[in-house]
């Protein structure tokens, strides 16, 4: 008998027989996340239903130096949950469902396995809000969008999933389990270890339960599109906005070749202004309505703004939205090469017109649009690969784009996480002191280098 089925016997015996899959009943959802990088069928993938489960799974594996690859909603855009074929693959599929909404306390108990949709849906039928919101919202995991400090769209005014994270339950690679479950905001017992498992991509540890912040829901919120001359403008409304209506709900800023292409792909292909202008930004406010027409008449006359369309109905702003959300169509309309970077705020438009240089000049006629939310420092460029020289010159185009980010003392990973498709640049943003830290840190936690093998580090 061979050591891997010694320990697939063990954790049949621990976990129960339908909680360990193998061969061709595993589903191949389990091969790899939305890029379908290097997809690998695991040698087996648990399906726990408690915490004791899992801290007894891991407490198998670590014995027998066993890979593990804690999965979630596999929606992630980096790598950082596909496994190798000698990989055991963790699910937390069966460990969902919220167990508490404390009003007092404004938070929510869940399960990592609970879906980002669900806890939303929770919030607002008990009157609040939790603000993390996806594309990904009915696939996506609490605990992969907790393990990966996911982003969104309203990070803005919320913040990243870090800042809604109040308490956490965490096991260790050897089993054991770190009760760090909390309501307070204000808890200033020593090291605030549940910080080193928020982002850590499933290194360190198996993030099982989760309190979360709530907030109070927000009023009627108005939509605007507005077109602007320039990016340093882009940056200056902003700040218009946030002093005279309160930090907006989103503030997402597309470049012409961005807008264009929404447009395009609209099913009435009209653009609702003129889009002959440099930029354009589309934004969420709940301040009130009067005010809003004040700050974009004052905008307007400041030469801020160029053009504006404040949304009359919810149907209007869903037409204005969808031309943002053509993201949702780049996989099937592109052969999309994405990046996910962030950059001090009034570095962002150079650093736009910098890469578009860089790449025009290394390869003439490339297609490549730019789109973000700067309000968060964070800007997304989508290289369309068929209009590269083929086969696409990706690592090529990585590095140039990669090594711009460090030029300008940004990140590589503004919102998607390192994983494996990140992990060879991640020395343009995090010194060598940093990462021989942050390796120390993972030898610390996991000494047997059990927990995601390969990822981040």
């Amino acid at each position: 008998m061979n050591d891997l089925q010694q320990t697939l016997d063990q954790l049949r015996a621990a976990l129960g027989d339908s909680a360990v899959i193998t061969g061709a009943a595993i589903n191949q959802r389990h091969y790899s996340d939305w890029t379908g990088y290097a997809p690998a069928c695991p040698a087996a993938v648990l399906l726990p239903r408690t915490t004791e489960q899992v801290a007894d799974a891991l407490r198998i594996c670590n014995a027998a130096g066993q890979p593990v690859v804690p999965q979630g909603g596999m929606t992630g855009l980096a790598g950082g949950a596909v496994p190798r074929a000698t990989d055991i693959a963790l699910s937390l599929e069966r460990m969902r469902g919220i167990e508490e909404i404390d009003a007092a306390a404004a938070t929510v108990s869940v399960w990592a396995g609970t879906t980002l949709q669900e806890i939303q849906q929770a919030a607002v039928e008990a009157g609040f809000l939790f603000p993390l919101d996806l594309g990904a919202r009915g696939s996506c995991q609490i605990g992969g969008n907790i393990a990966t400090n996911a982003g969104g769209n309203a990070v803005i005014r919320y913040g990243m999933t870090r800042d809604l994270v109040l308490g956490l339950e965490v096991v260790l690679a050897d089993g054991r389990v770190l009760n760090l479950l909390n309501k307070m905001i204000k808890n200033n017992c020593g090291y605030d270890l549940k910080q080193c498992f928020i982002g850590s991509e499933g290194t360190l540890g198996v993030i099982t339960r989760a309190i979360l912040k709530l907030a109070p829901l927000p009023g009627e919120t108005t939509t605007v599109l507005c077109a602007l001359p320039d990016y340093a403008s882009a940056v200056s409304f902003l700040r218009r906005v946030q002093r005279s209506a309160g930090t907006p709900q989103a503030y997402e800023l597309m470049w012409q070749d961005f807008f264009r292409l929404g447009v395009s792909w609209l099913e009435n292909p009209v653009p609702p202004m003129s889009d002959e202008h440099p930029l354009y930004v589309l934004f969420e406010s709940a301040g009130p309505r009067e005010l809003l027409e004040q700050t974009l008449e004052a905008a307007i006359e400041g030469g801020e703004v160029v053009d504006a369309i404040m949304a009359s109905s919810h149907t209007q702003a869903r037409a204005l939205w969808k031309i943002r959300e053509a993201t949702g169509e780049f996989p099937l309309r592109m052969t999309p090469l994405n990046f996910d970077v962030s950059l001090p705020i009034g570095q962002i438009g150079d650093f736009a017109e910098l890469c578009r240089q860089r790449l025009d000049q290394r390869w003439p006629g490339n297609h490549s649009v730019y789109f973000g939310h700067i309000g968060d420092s964070n800007l997304h460029l989508t290289v369309d690969c068929r209009s590269l020289p083929q086969p696409a010159p990706i690592l090529e185009i990585e590095e140039l784009v990669y090594t711009a980010v460090g030029e300008m003392g940004g990140s590589v990973s503004a919102e998607h996480g390192i994983g494996l498709l990140k992990r060879e640049f991640l020395h343009h943003s995090v010194s060598a002191q940093a990462r021989q830290a942050m390796q120390q840190l993972k030898d610390s936690f996991d000494p047997k280098g059990i927990l995601n093998p390969g990822k981040i580090l």
